[in-house]
């Protein structure tokens, strides 16, 4: 577990996280829960539906033991999320905006109890995969669930043409959170023992990775072998797939080891 860094408790932000969220929701006029996402096929009101529906998954399992829907003979995990994501989705349509907040206000503080009754350094429910095989700390899944609700919202944001939740307490953590598929983002790059590298995000931190000669991990520091510099939104963004590769690479700053600078922007910190 000492491959993802120190311990990240985000845990404090997600009734503030929420708040936001429910404030715009709340605001939105018909044609604006109507309006399409980044999300292919999926408009304001799916995208809404479907962060009720990690609310309704995340209690349903963690708080009820319930084990929800199974996988289909040789179903992957990506294949597995967007079906029954879909699924869910396409239900969804048959509920009002109204009832949807109303289900997230109701439900959202029963979901902060359930991440205050874990113990952040014990084995997650649910492994975080794109940072890599084996188990993850549940820090990790309970920041990886706040990173999904931010970016949701901030795709319906987007969406509609309203900043806002963009407050720096919001934002580093997910910038935090998504830094940690950095060991396993560069799995493939050779590097000596001791190697580092550094990523920058203006406004939102820096972070580190250093080579034992085999596999990397969080480091405190050292002098990089190569700097990647993103802006925070063009790294959140980047994380999610909100744009491509060559997209970020064109937006980021690369000096020094050029091939370890560009492996860094492949950086995926969803299931995909």
């Amino acid at each position: 577990m000492k491959i993802f860094g120190p311990v990240l408790d985000v845990r404090p932000l997600f009734g503030r996280e929420r708040r936001e969220l429910l404030r715009l929701l709340g605001s939105l006029s018909a044609a604006e829960w109507s309006a399409p996402t980044v999300c292919p096929g999926w408009t304001v009101h799916d995208l809404a539906g479907h962060i009720l529906n990690d609310y309704m998954r995340r209690l349903s399992g963690g708080r009820d033991g319930f084990a929800g829907a199974k996988f289909a003979n040789d179903e992957t995990l990506p294949a597995y999320l967007t079906r029954v994501n879909d699924e869910f989705v396409r239900a969804m349509r048959q509920v009002s905006p109204e009832l949807i907040v109303q289900l997230l206000t109701v439900l959202g503080p029963e979901l902060d109890r359930l991440w205050e009754s874990f113990d952040l350094t014990a084995p997650a429910m649910l492994d975080v995969s794109w940072a890599g095989p084996g188990t993850s700390p549940a820090w990790l899944d309970i920041a990886r669930e706040y990173t999904e609700f931010w970016v949701h919202q901030q795709q319906i944001r987007d969406a509609v043409g309203r900043p806002g939740a963009d407050e720096p307490e919001l934002v580093r953590p997910v910038l935090d959170a998504f830094m940690r598929a950095l060991p396993h983002t560069l799995r493939d790059v050779v590097r000596p023992e001791g190697t580092v590298v550094r990523v920058v995000v203006p406004d939102g931190g820096t972070w580190h990775a250093r080579s034992d000669g085999q596999r990397w991990r969080m480091a405190a520091g050292g002098e990089p072998a190569a700097t990647v510099t993103m802006r925070p939104g063009d790294f959140w963004r980047l994380a999610t797939r909100g744009i491509s590769v060559d997209e970020a690479r064109r937006r980021a700053g690369l000096d020094g080891d050029r091939e370890l600078a560009g492996a860094v922007t492949t950086l995926l910190a969803v299931v995909a």
